[in-house]
């Protein structure tokens, strides 16, 4: 029991933060906080907002797609197909987190996974979009901007990928 509760406030957690940062960007850019609406109405696409680095701008973009912007040519059908697959894809996770994962690491690379899961399909849910701001570059070559959420996920699977080779090892 105490194991669950710890999960939830680290899937909470991460759901908060993220949803907290993504707010943030779209009230500098619109002055207030949309609960909801076609993302595309609300801000232009992209946004450049500010130049931090070199190597490093926050920007604003709508990611119809999953990560790397993926399946964006889905069409006007994306949003439904994306939300329903994410559910798919947490309910996957969560189940292998709350009745399938044997020791901590794996606990925390699932809690990682399916929190940043949750905090996008919010995005979706509400906008049709996820919201990305992070925008890492070198002269002209950027990676996909991402958010906290992406960043999570990113670790979660590089945590399980580590536990699988750990325990492969055994």
């Amino acid at each position: 029991m105490k194991n669950v509760i710890k999960i939830f406030a680290i899937i909470l957690g991460i759901v908060i933060v993220d949803q907290i940062t993504k707010g943030y960007v779209l009230y500098l850019l619109t002055g207030g906080i949309p609960l909801g609406g076609p993302a595309f109405d609300i801000v232009p696409y992209p946004f450049l907002m500010t130049r931090v680095t070199s190597f490093f701008n926050i920007v604003f973009t709508w990611n119809p797609g999953t990560s790397f912007s993926l399946f964006r040519s889905l069409g006007e059908s994306a949003p439904l197909v994306l939300i329903v697959i994410t559910g798919i894809i947490i309910g996957f996770f969560s189940h292998m987190l709350f009745f399938r994962a044997r020791d901590n690491l794996e606990r925390w690379a699932l809690a990682l996974i399916v929190g940043g899961a949750v905090g996008n399909l919010i995005d979706r849910m509400r906008f049709g979009a996820v919201i990305d701001f992070l925008d890492f570059h070198y002269k002209t070559m950027h990676w996909p901007a991402f958010n906290f959420a992406d960043i999570c996920i990113t670790i979660g699977v590089g945590l399980y990928l580590l536990h699988w080779f750990k325990s492969r090892k055994r």
